[in-house]
């Protein structure tokens, strides 16, 4: 039997590779979410923070010797402590200012970043094995399902949706918000709101550094690899709504099928299709699929 003119065992390969982008689309998507929507500011060094957690995930093993389940944790949290010290020495300056100083900022830094890695490593990549426990594959019968993507659905799925638990059901992500809105009067509560922005930017950078250290098995590492990656994530969360955390979720995952999909009906459109699926959002809801009618 065939879909569209493709034999129908290709076609769970190709959305099971489909869901593996769907869930970098998701989590790095989430980080965006997390950072306009607490912060207001479009964070275009997005994509070098992805890199740097690949990248750093690489070092350590390449220098150090360490394993891959050592630097999913490290790597993060270097990532998010160098996020930390761009918020409190650049970013805290232009919370009151247009967009466009924090998104001109950011893209500088993005200059910056992949700039001393090419300079350091080119622009070849690098490769990176999966982990022994993840080696392998799983055979279901009507496909054979690698064990390393399927780790990468679901840790994602795990970190994406407990995030968005925290932040949106617990007192913390009530504080949070109320922060954004309302500083003022959450200082009047005894809490530090500068300091809770800080690290909630720090945790939105640590995000993209986790899909970075998930990335570099699946990928070649690369200081570029971030790049092409960022404008789609972008539209991703233009399309669920920005700022919006369970749209940028849900939306990063169904638009990573969807590509599959397409992939599989007209590979040339595979490039576009979530483009033209931004175009088609903003004409009927501007804000997005889960975003607020202002």
């Amino acid at each position: 039997m065939e879909f569209f003119g493709v034999p129908l065992a290709a076609l769970p390969s190709q959305l099971l590779l489909g869901l593996v982008n769907g869930s970098f689309y998701a989590i790095l998507s989430l980080g965006l979410a997390v950072i306009f929507g607490l912060l207001n500011v479009i964070n275009f060094s997005h994509g070098a923070m992805f890199m740097l957690g690949a990248m750093l995930t690489w070092m350590g093993l390449q220098y150090a010797g360490a394993p891959y389940w050592v630097m999913i944790f490290v790597a993060p949290a270097i990532v998010g402590l160098f996020g930390i010290l761009i918020e409190r020495l650049l970013l805290r300056h232009l919370y009151k200012l247009d967009h466009l100083y924090g998104l001109l900022l950011t893209f500088g830094l993005v200059l910056i970043i992949e700039g001393v890695f090419r300079s350091i490593y080119g622009a070849s990549g690098q490769s990176y094995s999966a982990p022994e426990a993840l080696s392998g594959a799983t055979d279901l019968g009507f496909m054979v399902l690698p064990n390393y993507r399927a780790w990468v659905v679901v840790a994602s799925l795990v970190v994406c949706f407990a995030t968005w638990f925290v932040i949106e059901k617990t007192k913390l992500g009530a504080y949070l918000r109320a922060g954004t809105e309302n500083p003022r009067l959450v200082e009047a509560f005894g809490i530090n709101v500068p300091v809770m922005v800080m690290l909630t930017y720090g945790f939105g950078v640590a995000l993209a550094a986790f899909a970075g250290v998930l990335a570099a098995p699946v990928m070649q590492v690369t200081p570029l690899m971030g790049t092409n990656l960022i404008i789609v994530v972008f539209a991703v969360v233009v399309i669920g709504g920005m700022g919006s955390i369970m749209g940028a979720i849900v939306t990063g995952l169904a638009l990573g099928v969807i590509e599959g999909l397409t992939r599989v009906i007209y590979p040339p459109g595979s490039a576009t299709v979530v483009f033209v699926i931004m175009a088609i959002v903003l004409l009927v809801r501007p804000a997005g699929l889960f975003g607020k009618e202002k």
